[in-house]
């Protein structure tokens, strides 16, 4: 009796943490330690901080308009006025790179948000409900993914015409498939573990099983997903805007700073008009691929000692 009286004590404090979180502050701690453990993934986050804070503090950095023309400044070179030079037809090539990234950014960020709230909702419901409305969704997933993204993309911009929200909208219609069969196949995978037999027995809500104790142990895939949506869409909108698809051209983006590298003569003798943009391109997105795998090693809870 003695030993079944402890037994009932030891049982009584693990349910007293339980419902105090204790575990779950535990288990942050973990991921956080885990995260902070990886350098890649550290240096990633510190590029995309320092990005991310220039471009929004773009006022406070430099006193030039990214639209303003000044004809009298035509393709100067790097100088201690214009320290990126300026473009054709007179505009501070720094101010551009630095407005232009707040676009870009948002463009690229918002559209992965807004296809991964959509794909991940319906693919958390599918994947654990199953039935007809899975087979109808999965069947629509598995058209637009029949059709290569760039063409599908370039589709609906002639169709819709060239706007910021019509750009996010597109890259959020053409992106969801691809986050609905991961968290789909997620959920697939989850739904027979004993945990979820378990609160199914207990008479737990169908929705608050599949999103509430599933969903968080499909965490690590979802924010890969995310980081590598986000830089996909700011390369697309780089390369739209290159060909003058994009933002209309007037709006500074990194993709319509790059446009101007179209004129032979600009990619040969003016090499800051394109370079400085192309250069941060480039550490931006390599910035969120390092972050995208430090959350994946460190949320997964497989890789969590």
């Amino acid at each position: 009796m003695g030993s079944m009286s402890a037994l009932e004590k030891k049982m009584d404090r693990i349910l007293a943490q339980e419902e105090s979180g204790k575990p779950k502050k535990r288990l942050k701690s973990r991921v956080l330690r885990k995260m902070f453990a990886n350098k890649l993934s550290i240096a990633g986050l510190i590029i995309f901080i320092v990005i991310c804070f220039i471009c929004f503090a773009a006022p406070l950095i430099t006193s030039y308009s990214s639209t303003k023309i000044d004809l009298r400044s035509i393709l100067q070179a790097p100088s201690a006025k214009h320290i990126l030079g300026t473009d054709k037809i007179g505009r501070d090539i720094f101010a551009r790179v630095l407005y232009g990234g707040r676009i870009s950014i948002a463009v690229g960020l918002g559209s992965a948000l807004i296809a991964t709230l959509f794909g991940v909702s319906l693919g958390t419901i599918a994947g654990y409900k199953g039935g007809l409305a899975d087979g109808i969704v999965m069947k629509i997933s598995e058209i637009l993914m029949a059709f290569p993204q760039m063409i599908m993309v370039l589709i609906l911009v002639t169709i819709t015409g060239q706007s910021l929200w019509n750009l996010i909208f597109i890259f959020s219609i053409t992106g969801w498939p691809s986050m609905y069969r991961m968290a789909r196949s997620q959920m697939l995978s989850l739904r027979e573990e004993e945990y979820v037999q378990a609160l199914k027995a207990f008479g737990i809500g169908s929705m608050r099983i599949a999103f509430y104790h599933m969903l968080p142990n499909a965490i690590g895939p979802i924010f890969v997903n995310i980081t590598l949506s986000t830089a996909m869409f700011i390369l697309q909108e780089t390369s739209l805007s290159f060909l003058g698809l994009g933002v209309p051209l007037e709006v500074a983006t990194w993709g319509n700073i790059l446009n101007a590298a179209q004129d032979i003569m600009v990619l040969r003798d003016a090499w800051w008009v394109w370079v400085p943009t192309g250069v941060v391109v480039t550490l931006f997105v390599i910035s969120i691929n390092f972050i995208g795998d430090g959350l994946r090693d460190a949320a997964d809870p497989s890789q969590i000692g």
